[in-house]
């Protein structure tokens, strides 16, 4: 299940994940936003809990998030393992993309 994360929620959601999360960094109004958000709903539901999991953040609601993590376009996907960024992708990403990046 994605979930959307907050500044309050990021550390316990992302940070202190025992499994990968891939951060999509997203805002209502972005088409191409709204694409990814498709492609990883359906992607959400192959993933195994154990494998990975998905959050999601609005940067109009989490500017300081997006600042610190160097978000300057969206949609952009960032990978955390152990509570470090180890990839981070702007634009539109397939199925297989994602997989890569997650490294699953």
């Amino acid at each position: 299940m994605i979930k959307h994360v907050t500044e309050a929620s990021f550390e316990n959601d992302v940070l202190n994940s025992k499994v990968p999360v891939l951060v999509d960094f997203w805002a209502a109004w972005c088409g191409p936003c709204k694409i990814q958000g498709e492609i990883l709903d359906a992607f959400d539901k192959t993933l195994k809990a154990e494998e990975a999991s998905i959050c999601k953040v609005d940067v109009d609601n989490e500017q300081e998030l997006a600042m610190k993590y160097q978000v300057m376009s969206i949609p952009t996907m960032i990978v955390f393992k152990e509570g470090k960024a180890v990839g981070k992708q702007v634009g539109v990403r397939n199925e297989a993309m994602l997989r890569t990046m997650l490294g699953i």
